[in-house]
């Protein structure tokens, strides 16, 4: 047993069977999913997608990894207006494989769909629709519109792609210098109208209300003017007259001796 000969299929053998072990297991991380490549039974096996876990495969067969988490990609493209100008347009858009048809994926368009089908597509959709609109709109009002027009025309292309696309976000947009100027000019001359006829129709807003409130007071002092009637103010003035005698100040009052009939209040003091 000492003899070194003996040894040696052992240690062939204890390789093998390490070998064998290493190769009939694969783990599937977090986020991950896998698809089976059986070697001899007709390939992709596109009856089963593999979920995270430990699993046991012969050792001649082949388990391809793939990420099913959302996934981000950042493009930066340079397109056409309606107009012809040259835009510089960043956008990200956010997608993931669609699990239960992860091995269509896979034998159909290959680990690198990103590349093949996903870049493509948003570029494309992305050159459509920017060219629907001119430089003053992408750049201003219509940047949202924008967005949600080139996700669902990304989303149209990939849909039968086996690929699932949840967002696109446009996150800057470059014109021209000169068209950016001219652009910022004019939208300042538009701010500055607008905020010229909101002061004017303040301004005429407040002049209406003063004409108004001078009409409701002459109007007032009209009606006031006709209902006082000499008998009217002689009452008044009685009232008036009766309220002062009760005050504890010494004065004289002389009743009748007015001209018109009222009385004449001396001061005692």
């Amino acid at each position: 047993m000492n003899n070194p000969r003996f040894l040696v299929p052992f240690i062939v053998i204890a390789f093998i069977v390490i070998y064998v072990l290493a190769t009939s297991t694969k783990t599937i991380d977090s986020g991950q999913a896998g698809v089976l490549y059986r070697k001899f039974a007709g390939g992709v096996d596109t009856t089963e997608t593999y979920s995270e876990g430990f699993h046991i495969i012969a050792p001649w067969n082949t388990m391809f990894i793939y990420e099913v988490r959302q996934q981000e990609i950042f493009e930066q493209m340079s397109v056409l207006s309606s107009n012809g100008l040259d835009i510089k347009l960043d956008a990200s858009l956010w997608f993931q494989p669609k699990y239960n048809y992860l091995a269509l994926l896979h034998k159909e368009k290959g680990g690198n769909y990103i590349e093949r089908i996903i870049m493509p597509a948003i570029r494309s959709a992305t050159r459509s629709v920017v060219g629907r609109y001119t430089p003053e709109q992408i750049y201003s009002s219509k940047r949202d519109v924008i967005q949600e027009e080139i996700f669902q025309e990304t989303k149209r292309i990939v849909d039968d792609q086996y690929l699932q696309v949840n967002s696109v976000l446009v996150r800057d947009v470059t014109l021209p210098t000169t068209i950016k100027e001219a652009i910022e000019r004019k939208l300042r001359q538009e701010q500055e109208s607008l905020e010229y006829e909101f002061r004017l129709e303040k301004a005429t807003k407040e002049a209406e209300r003063q004409e108004i409130e001078s009409e409701g007071k002459a109007t007032a002092n009209r009606i006031l003017s006709q209902s006082l009637t000499d008998k009217i103010l002689k009452e008044k003035g009685i009232e008036a007259t009766l309220k002062l005698a009760e005050s504890p100040n010494t004065k004289v009052i002389v009743i009748g001796s007015g001209d018109d009939g009222l009385p004449i209040i001396l001061n005692g003091n």
